[in-house]
């Protein structure tokens, strides 16, 4: 497989798609979404903190173990408060000395089409759901300076898990928060959500294994330059690689769950009312790696090379 190879038919038939239909049909789904959910609401279908810890204690969400969580806040339900509870819940769970970590990522296209704009740590939104945003915003002790993929994190190692995340040279290296946590013993929580759209500790996977060692452009050649300012007003240039869009387009994350689940790396789950997937970051990891050495596994080649 290389770089160069075409899109699949379903990212062809959207790329055709005016972009304006595309945002009115984003637009229709989100208010069908908040009516189904104001209809709950109404019925009394209604999920508590108490309702939700209980959730994800039944899931085997690990207190004391730091957890990653990737989130679609509309897929658990009508939830009283908000994603407050949601994260007020993870938090309990979690428990002090652990940490909480979640992605807080201002790109909402491929990253290739992200605009060279100006990234601050501490005032530019997450992109990736509204429980990211109010943790990140609310919540969170640190949040690490990468303009592409940042994590916000709350516990008391917050800043060891942030610091030197914008130096690495791509948005996965040594010093991220996501790599980090592939060896802190935790857990990664997706509450309805997969890895084809939450994939993003795979890409760590990736950079473990070496992305100069694939046979295609995993990253484009050339790296770009954003302009970000850290906490505190200190303004630095981060230079990063992005990830060749035409590899992205061949992705097939979600191929990998069957293997994960085999090898007791992965568990389907619910929380509250959403499908869930709770994995082992550490099993994760290593079985990625070494299915990837004897096999050819990756999130391209999810079967083996």
């Amino acid at each position: 497989m290389n770089g160069t190879q075409s899109m699949s038919a379903k990212d062809i038939l959207r790329s055709l798609v005016p972009q304006p239909l595309l945002k009115w049909n984003r637009n229709r789904k989100k208010a069908k979404v908040r009516k189904d959910l104001e209809a709950r609401k109404a019925a009394g279908d209604v999920w508590t903190k108490e309702a939700l810890v209980k959730s994800l204690k039944a899931a085997g969400v690990a207190p004391g173990k730091d957890l990653l969580v990737h989130s679609a806040m509309s897929s658990i339900g009508y939830v009283e408060g908000g994603p407050a509870t949601v994260v007020a819940a993870l938090l309990e769970l979690v428990g002090t000395e652990a940490h909480l970590l979640m992605p807080s990522s201002p790109v909402v296209t491929l990253q290739a089409e992200h605009p060279q704009t100006a990234f601050s740590v501490a005032e530019t939104p997450s992109k990736m759901g509204a429980i990211t945003e109010y943790f990140r915003s609310e919540v969170a002790d640190a949040r690490s300076a990468h303009p592409l993929e940042p994590v916000a994190v709350k516990g008391p190692k917050a800043q060891w898990y942030t610091t030197g995340h914008h130096t690495d040279g791509t948005p996965y290296g040594p010093q991220s928060p996501w790599t980090k946590h592939l060896a802190s013993g935790g857990q990664l929580l997706y509450i309805g959500t997969t890895l084809i759209n939450s994939g993003t500790s795979l890409h760590a996977v990736e950079d473990a294994i070496g992305w100069k060692d694939f046979s295609f452009s995993v990253y484009l050649q050339e790296s770009r330059t954003f302009p970000v300012e850290l906490v505190g007003g200190r303004k630095v240039n981060v230079v990063t690689k992005l990830h060749n869009p035409a590899v992205s387009a061949q992705r097939k994350c979600d191929g990998l769950i069957p293997l994960l689940e085999a090898k007791g790396a992965l568990k389907h789950v619910n929380i509250g009312e959403a499908p869930s997937l709770l994995v082992d970051a550490s099993l994760f990891k290593s079985v990625l790696l070494e299915e990837y050495r004897t096999n050819g596994v990756t999130m391209y080649t999810p079967e083996g090379a």
